[in-house]
C-alpha cells in the first residue's frame, strides 16, 4: 500500500507528460502574417528566387559562424 502511494505521483506525471505532448497542431509551421500579403507582381518579379535543394525546397544561405566559448575545449 505504501509503496502504490509513493509511485502515484510518477503515474500522474506520466499520463500528464503523454496527454501534453499530443497537444499542438501537426504539419509545418505557419507562415508569418507579412508573408500572407500578395505582393504586386513588379516586386516578386525582381526578387531574386531562392537557390533549390535536391527535394525543390528553398535552401536557407549559410550563416556567419558564431564562437561560443566550449569551442575552445571542443578545438
Amino acid at each position: 500500500m505504501i509503496r502504490s502511494i509513493r509511485s502515484l505521483p510518477l503515474v500522474v506525471l506520466g499520463i500528464l507528460v503523454l496527454g501534453l505532448s499530443g497537444c499542438g497542431r501537426k504539419g509545418p509551421l505557419d507562415l508569418p502574417p507579412s508573408a500572407a500579403i500578395n505582393q504586386p507582381p513588379a516586386a516578386a518579379a525582381a526578387a531574386e528566387a531562392p537557390e533549390a535543394g535536391p527535394d525543390g525546397r528553398p535552401v536557407a544561405p549559410p550563416g556567419k559562424k558564431k564562437r561560443l566559448p566550449i569551442d575552445a575545449l571542443l578545438d
